[in-house]
């Protein structure tokens, strides 16, 4: 038992991460090359919801393989039914190389019955520690700039009773916070659960709102300046005085399931209209299907 361990009250709802961080069961983990370690991890946000010493390994170790499989098990296993699985190359080429991925692994010894029989590890596997969870960040050319790549956890492949609340969302926090993330950009699908979960880490810009490079048009780019202040908002649903204090909505909506809605919103960016913001509690009080309100800074707190 880890006594010195103080567990912050804002977490109390994931009772995973509380019991496996007193337990020392449960840590967070960062798997990178040695040249891409960040050399002051957690010191630009103050929070102190991850004061574990994170699990380290290296990707260009083969000793670690196995560890990179389960990742990429994951992965393959959460985005393969929509398509959007991420080939082995792009993970080692496009993330390994020049980002890291960040996340939570439990004690192999001590992994529950479902997580056993969903990644087929039997109770006696020698391997140390399992991933439960994987967030891919990588850096851009803009300084203090990072791109959201991938996040998913073990939850998208359990039963409802046998996930961990907020494992996901834990493990991008992790991941922003660790690596002293300033501002980062991130892309979805509109309709997309994980949209409840992205507006939740600073209040979200939208940058493009139609997306045909992509391979899903339907794809919202944002962008967010990561902002600790707006994290317990995940866990207590509380309303965003500031966000309401600085932007009001205007007369635009996007229809997820309205492709025009987009184009048009996206047309009125690429003329220089905006910036145009998403708000977490709209869509956290909104089914995935519903038109999402867009706002814009108020005039008095218009950007120069």
């Amino acid at each position: 038992m880890n006594k010195s361990f103080q567990v912050p009250s804002i977490l109390a709802k994931a009772d995973w991460y509380v019991q496996g961080a007193l337990s020392g069961d449960i840590r967070p983990y960062v798997y990178v090359r040695p040249d891409n370690k960040i050399n002051t991890p957690g010191s630009r946000h103050h929070l102190d919801w991850f004061p574990m010493e994170p699990i380290c390994k290296n990707p260009l170790d083969t000793h670690e393989l196995e560890f990179a499989n389960l990742i990429y098990s994951i992965e393959e296993r959460a985005f393969g039914p929509a398509n959007m699985a991420m080939p082995r190359w792009v993970f080692y080429d496009c993330a390994i190389i020049p980002g890291f991925v960040a996340g939570f692994a439990m004690r192999t010894s001590k992994l529950p019955k479902a997580i056993r029989e969903v990644l087929n590890i039997s109770a006696d596997h020698p391997m140390d520690w399992t991933p439960l969870s994987l967030f891919i960040i990588i850096p851009t050319m803009a300084k203090g700039q990072w791109v959201a790549h991938n996040l998913c956890a073990i939850n998208s492949l359990l039963p409802e009773k046998d996930r961990f609340y907020g494992l996901g969302f834990l493990s991008k926090a992790f991941g922003l916070w660790y690596a002293n993330v300033e501002s980062c950009l991130g892309m979805t699908q509109w309709g997309s659960p994980a949209l409840k979960l992205h507006t939740h880490y600073g209040h979200m810009q939208i940058v493009t709102a139609y997306t045909p490079v992509h391979s899903h048009a339907k794809t919202v780019t944002y962008k967010v300046e990561v902002n600790t202040n707006c994290w317990e908002k995940f866990f207590t649903r509380e309303d965003d005085l500031a966000f309401l204090e600085k932007y009001q909505p205007n007369a635009m909506m996007i229809d997820p399931g309205q492709e025009k809605s987009m184009i048009e919103l996206h047309s009125r960016i690429q003329d220089g209209h905006g910036p145009y913001f998403l708000s977490a509690a709209d869509i956290a009080a909104k089914k995935l299907t519903e038109p999402l309100l867009i706002y814009e800074p108020k005039k008095e707190h218009k950007y120069v």
